[in-house]
C-alpha cells in the first residue's frame, strides 16, 4: 500500500489531464517526462539542500520585518484599529476579539504591491525571471515571451504578468494563450504570499515564505507541462528580446503605481471575503433543511469535501483526512484560495497531520477559482480584445489545469 497510493495517485493526475485534451494523439511525451522531472528537480532543490533552507529562513526574517513596517504605517493611520489592545483608549475585556483583519492585516498587500513595484523597476525581479525563464523554454518548448510571461507569475499578479509581453500577445496561438492563463492561475503573487506568510505563521513557523516561493515556482513546469497535455501544439512561436520590461517610467511612479494596485486589490479582496462569507452563509442556511447525512449536518464544505476527497487521495492523504483536505480543495475552487487558507488556520491539530498539512499547503498555492477566470478574462481581454472568443475557448482547461498543477505540485511533496 506505501507504493499502491503514490503510483495511482501520479497516474491519476495525469490522466486528470489527457482526459481534457483536444488531441491525445498529439500529446508529445517527452515533454510531459520533461515537465515531471523539473519539478521532482525544484523540489529536491528547495526542500533538501542546506543553503536553500538558510536562504528562506533569512526570507522569513525580512517577512517579520515587513509586517514590522506595515504595522507602523498602518498603525499611524488607523491608530489602535491597527495593533489591538495594546494602544486602545479604554479598558480592553477580550483582548482576543480587538484584532481587525482588514486593518491588522490585509494592509501589507499595498505595501508589499509598492515594494514589488519599487524592485521591479530597479531590475531586481526580472534578473530572477529571466534566470529561471532559461529553466523551461527548450525542454518544455516555450519562447522567450511565454518563458518570461510565465516565470513573472511567480512575483506579479496573474493580470499583471502578460503586460510584460503585451506587445505579442495578439500574435500568440491558443496553445500559448493557455500557458499564460494556466500559469497565472497555478502561481500567486507575491504581494498576497507575505500576507498569507503572517497568516499562517503560528501554524507553520519559520520559513513559510519559503514554502510560498517553492509552491509557486515548482507549479510554473506543471501548469506548462498540462498545457501541453490538453492542448498539444508544435507551434513555438518565439520572438525577438524586447519584452515590455520598462512598466514604469520612474522609482516615483513605481512606487505610486504599485500602490495604487495595491490599493485595488486590498479593496477587492474585502469586497470578495465579504461576498463570499455571506454566501457560503446563505448557502449553509439553506441546506440546514434538509436531514443530516451520516449524523452531520449537510453544509457546502462537505459537499466539496466528498467531491474533492479523491483528488485529496490522489495527492498522498490519506483516506481518513481526504474529507477535510477535499473541503478546502473545494472551498479554493469555488470560492478562492484567501478564504480556503483562512479554514486550513482554523482547522483543527487532530484533523490532520502534519504531512497532509504541508501537502495542503502546497495544493492551496494559487488562484484557481471560477473568480480568477473572470479576473483573467477581463484582464487579457482588454489586452487583446481581438482574441477574445479564443482566450473564452481555453478558459476552462486554464482552470483545471491550474488546479491539477497545485494538486501534483502537493503530490511532489508529498512523496519527496
Amino acid at each position: 500500500m506505501d507504493y499502491l497510493q503514490p503510483t495511482l495517485g501520479f497516474l491519476a493526475l495525469l490522466s486528470l489531464g489527457v482526459i481534457f485534451s483536444e488531441d491525445i494523439r498529439s500529446i508529445k511525451i517527452r515533454y510531459v517526462i520533461s515537465g515531471v522531472f523539473i519539478q521532482l528537480g525544484l523540489v529536491i532543490l528547495l526542500t533538501k539542500i542546506d543553503i536553500v533552507s538558510t536562504f528562506f529562513s533569512f526570507l522569513s526574517d525580512g517577512v517579520m520585518v515587513l509586517k514590522a513596517a506595515n504595522d507602523y504605517g498602518t498603525g499611524f493611520v488607523f491608530g489602535y484599529l491597527a495593533d489591538g489592545a495594546p494602544n486602545a483608549p479604554f479598558e480592553v475585556t477580550n483582548p482576543g476579539g480587538t484584532f481587525i483583519f482588514a486593518f491588522g492585516g490585509l494592509t501589507l498587500i499595498i505595501v508589499m504591491s509598492a515594494i514589488s513595484a519599487l524592485l521591479w523597476k530597479l531590475k531586481v525581479i526580472p534578473f530572477i525571471v529571466n534566470a529561471i525563464s532559461i529553466l523551461f523554454k527548450k525542454p518544455l518548448n516555450v519562447g522567450g515571451p511565454i518563458g518570461l510571461g510565465a516565470t513573472s507569475n511567480i512575483f506579479l499578479g496573474q493580470v499583471e504578468a502578460p503586460l510584460l509581453i503585451k506587445p505579442y500577445l495578439s500574435s500568440m496561438t491558443r496553445h500559448e494563450l493557455l500557458i499564460i492563463m494556466t500559469v497565472g492561475m497555478s502561481t500567486i503573487a507575491g504581494s498576497v504570499m507575505v500576507v498569507y506568510t503572517t497568516m499562517l505563521f503560528p501554524i507553520y513557523g519559520a520559513g513559510l515564505i519559503g514554502h510560498f516561493l517553492s509552491a509557486s515556482l515548482i507549479s510554473v513546469p506543471a501548469a506548462i507541462m498540462y498545457s501541453n497535455i490538453m492542448l498539444p501544439s508544435d507551434v513555438k512561436t518565439d520572438f525577438p528580446d524586447k519584452s515590455s520590461n520598462e512598466l514604469y517610467v520612474s522609482v516615483m511612479d513605481a512606487i505610486t503605481q504599485g500602490t495604487k494596485n495595491g490599493l485595488d486589490i486590498f479593496l477587492n479582496v474585502i469586497a470578495m471575503l465579504i461576498v463570499v462569507m455571506a454566501l457560503v452563509f446563505l448557502v449553509n442556511s439553506i441546506l440546514s433543511l434538509f436531514p443530516p447525512l451520516s449524523g452531520d449536518p449537510i453544509t457546502l464544505e462537505l459537499l466539496l469535501g466528498y467531491l474533492f476527497a479523491p483528488l485529496a487521495w490522489f495527492m498522498g492523504i490519506s483516506w481518513e483526512e481526504s474529507i477535510i483536505a477535499g473541503q478546502l480543495l473545494g472551498v479554493k475552487t469555488a470560492l478562492n484560495e484567501f478564504v480556503a487558507y483562512l479554514y486550513l488556520a482554523d482547522t483543527e491539530t487532530y484533523q490532520l497531520s502534519d504531512k497532509s498539512r504541508l501537502i495542503m499547503l502546497y495544493a492551496l498555492c494559487g488562484f484557481a477559482n471560477f473568480s480568477s477566470v473572470g479576473i483573467l478574462l477581463s484582464g487579457l481581454s482588454a489586452m487583446i480584445p481581438e482574441r477574445r472568443m479564443d482566450l473564452i475557448s481555453v478558459s476552462g482547461k486554464a482552470l483545471w489545469g491550474a488546479l491539477l498543477a497545485s494538486c501534483l505540485t502537493g503530490f511532489m511533496i508529498g512523496i519527496l
